[in-house]
């Protein structure tokens, strides 16, 4: 991806090291769109890229926090690096959002990426870096700690940075979903329907968002930013955080009741058909039988 030089947006947290931060000045209103959404059903109090993790038994007050500009001194220059792609993809998200939201005669407000190593505070509660990348519907905000991006080469065999840009891009796919109403409009869902039901929901729910990244990805290749073997960079991440090869690869067998985020099949066909779609109008996984998705 031709991302250095590109834009990099003022709504980022930077919660390495020092626990300080920086903010801009992205917005908290919904603009009346938190009502009914476009789509379907789910609710979903902390949205991760590969789910599980006692996400809210440390639920408690935030930490204290001093305001902070930058990148914090402590971190390595690699993962400096890596912060100043992330910012430059969040923008590129800000840019391309805000662009078809207007197309929909609605109003995108942008979610703000936390930056954080080991642990961090959010308004879901507390969560470790173990769970992966998240998303917080609570504070719109997406929370990565930027060795995951190691993580990803290592152990996922997804390397690249459209790799990463995938995973940023997926998260703010949440942050979509939260503005459109998708999940408010179902909070109640999770007590009363069976747990395989539920899941198959949250499936739905992540296919989703990997659609919403598909989207993502065609603005920045119309924007002449993409380079060859991007897109198959974040395929690759899409099959590598499949639920039946991340099964497979920690416990030898597969369990499809219990997926809560799709195959990886699934993952890369919804991806490339947000990316060839290019818009909202394909983004409808509610309302197929779930044997189709």
């Amino acid at each position: 991806m031709k991302w250095k030089g590109g834009r990099r947006s003022s709504n980022v947290e930077d919660r390495r090291g020092s626990g300080g931060f920086s903010t801009g000045g992205g917005g908290l209103g919904m603009s009346g769109m938190a009502g009914g959404g476009i789509f379907g059903i789910i609710i979903m109090i902390l949205i991760a890229l590969f789910g599980g993790g006692d996400l809210f038994g440390g639920v408690g007050s935030t930490p204290t926090e001093t305001p902070q500009t930058g990148i914090t001194e402590t971190s390595n220059k690699t993962e400096d690096e890596m912060a100043e792609f992330v910012s430059v993809v969040l923008a590129y998200t800000e840019d391309a959002w805000t662009q078809e939201f207007a197309n929909n005669n609605m109003e995108y407000v942008n979610p703000t990426l936390v930056l954080f190593s080991g642990q961090v505070q959010s308004a879901c509660g507390v969560a470790g870096s173990q769970v992966g990348p998240f998303y917080c519907p609570a504070d719109q905000k997406l929370y990565i700690d930027l060795s995951f991006y190691d993580q990803l080469s290592q152990e996922y065999g997804a390397s690249g940075d459209f790799a990463m840009a995938y995973v940023v891009a997926h998260e703010v796919g949440h942050h979509v979903q939260n503005l459109l109403g998708i999940m408010d409009q179902v909070q109640g869902y999770r007590n009363q329907v069976s747990e395989t039901e539920y899941n198959e929901l949250n499936v739905r729910l992540e296919l989703q968002a990997d659609y919403l990244a598909g989207v993502w990805a065609n603005y920045v290749q119309e924007q002449g930013v993409l380079e060859e073997g991007d897109f198959e960079e974040a395929l690759q991440a899409a099959f590598a955080v499949g639920d039946d090869t991340l099964q497979k690869q920690y416990q030898g067998y597969v369990v499809p009741d219990s997926f809560t985020h799709g195959t990886s099949e699934q993952r890369m066909r919804w991806f490339t058909k947000g990316f060839e779609t290019g818009n909202l109008s394909g983004a409808d996984t509610f309302n197929i039988g779930y044997d189709e998705l």
